[in-house]
């Protein structure tokens, strides 16, 4: 029998760690996202890939609570979110970046990092105003910082790194609050090309070394393909096909939609 979820305030049930079931989201009766499913496995990265206008980014702003569904619902480890408010997700163990940066420009990387970490560790943000280095929460920013490859900037104010280097302040600022799964919205977005394989090793080191899930959207083709084990690819609102990616850039109907060969 299905018990309470305390933590999302829905009801528990059996399932993956991401279930998106029958999701759909309309406005003034034009269809965004329509019947889309996904059952993502817990500790699986997925890619979520499709041409302009598919609905990939609104996808994420509804599993995230930013857009509420239409119709379907969302369960985050087994428990319906489908009405959550955004605090309440990211309490059950929902992280995301966003393809515009949510940094705290004015203050350092440590300091952005020790603020999710307060955060997590039931603080607020007068903690800011004295902080010492040898208290939990900038012992757990200071770690963060490594896995992503920015200890050594950690003093340096966050409005003056480069993108790639804002990436992975995000991703450290996200492992901080210790989420379950994890949404990358487009993380190579105005990366210099040259930052991009260190941008992918860090997502790759973050999916193996703190086993999360993750479903990333990002337009870098060959990005997604050297990461993923699986491919959702949309098209048109509706999920065209979800596998693994040699089956996906084998898929006809994937050639025709998204790489414009003809099918």
């Amino acid at each position: 029998m299905p018990t309470p979820s305390s933590s999302a305030g829905g009801t528990r049930t059996a399932g993956g760690a991401l279930v998106v079931e029958q999701l759909s989201f309309q406005v003034g009766g034009i269809h965004i996202l329509s019947d889309v499913d996904l059952d993502v496995r817990p500790g699986e990265m997925i890619g979520v890939i499709g041409p302009n206008g598919a609905g990939k980014t609104t996808l994420f702003n509804m599993i995230s609570g930013v857009h509420r569904a239409t119709a379907g619902r969302v369960l985050l480890d087994g428990a319906d979110i489908t009405h959550a408010p955004i605090h309440r997700r990211a309490q059950a163990g929902l992280g995301r970046t966003f393809q515009t940066s949510s940094l705290f420009a004015g203050l350092s990387v440590l300091e952005n990092v020790r603020l999710a970490a307060q955060r997590r560790l039931g603080g607020n943000l007068s903690f800011l105003r004295f902080p010492r280095r040898g208290d939990e929460a900038t012992t757990t920013a200071l770690g963060h910082l490594e896995d992503v490859d920015l200890a050594h900037r950690a003093d340096v104010l966050a409005g003056g790194l480069s993108h790639g280097d804002k990436r992975k302040l995000e991703i450290a600022v996200l492992l901080a609050m210790e989420p379950s799964v994890i949404l990358l919205d487009e993380p190579m977005a105005g990366v210099a090309r040259a930052d991009v394989p260190g941008l992918s090793d860090v997502i790759r080191r973050l999916h193996r070394d703190h086993a999360c899930t993750v479903l990333m959207v990002e337009h870098h083709i060959d990005v997604v393909l050297g990461l993923v084990e699986r491919v959702a690819v949309l098209d048109q609102g509706r999920v065209l096909a979800f596998d693994d990616p040699a089956t996906i850039m084998a898929d006809p109907r994937v050639q025709s939609a998204y790489l414009g060969t003809a099918a």
